[in-house]
């Protein structure tokens, strides 16, 4: 859009209205008219360079890593140990066994939850120290699709449950099940002692 000049009687219209007006910051200098600014130049955006490619060049022999969330065990693996190193060894060995045991199977997040919640603080009060959460896998579900769905919901919801108030002032230490106490579709839950 261009601007159009002033005409003469818009000129003097201004001087007058400029002569009555009570100026805001007398401290600075008075121009006779407004000035306009000059119109900006248009700048061109940078042009992207484009690598050639040559028939028989080989591509990076790194292929590039996926950004997906990690899996709910990969997370817990990562996770550091807060309780005893040998004793975190021999757990995930499977050599020690659980006091306690709550299975999941079946069972809806509506109901799981306060039976989780129940069982960790009673737990915790009879002075257990490990125990054992069956989920279970989770069922086997073909989404077909670009985005992944994750694999059972307990599955994923469980971890979650234990790091968040009135459980984590109980828990220690969440770990992946060793496959003689169920693999993947289990977790041990190691408990803080009672205070």
């Amino acid at each position: 859009m261009t601007r159009r000049k002033l005409t003469a009687e818009e000129i003097d219209l201004w001087r007058k209205v400029a002569k009555q007006a009570e100026r805001l910051h007398p401290e600075l200098p008075q121009t006779v008219h407004p000035t306009t600014l000059p119109k900006p130049k248009p700048t061109k955006p940078p042009r992207a360079r484009i690598d050639t490619f040559e028939l028989g060049q080989t591509a990076s022999s790194k292929p590039t890593r996926h950004s997906l969330k990690p899996s709910v065990t990969e997370g817990l693996r990562a996770t550091p140990v807060q309780m005893d190193s040998k004793a975190f060894g021999r757990m995930k060995r499977g050599k020690i066994k659980p006091e306690g045991k709550l299975d999941l199977h079946g069972m809806r997040v509506n109901t799981a939850h306060p039976a989780l919640v129940r069982f960790i603080l009673t737990a915790q009060a009879q002075g257990k120290r490990l125990v054992l959460v069956v989920t279970g896998k989770g069922k086997d579900r073909d989404a077909p699709g670009p985005i992944p769905t994750p694999r059972g919901v307990l599955r994923n919801q469980v971890p979650q449950w234990l790091s968040l108030p009135p459980l984590a002032q109980a828990v220690l230490q969440v770990s992946p099940a060793h496959i003689s106490h169920g693999g993947d579709g289990a977790y041990y839950v190691y408990l803080r002692r009672a205070r």
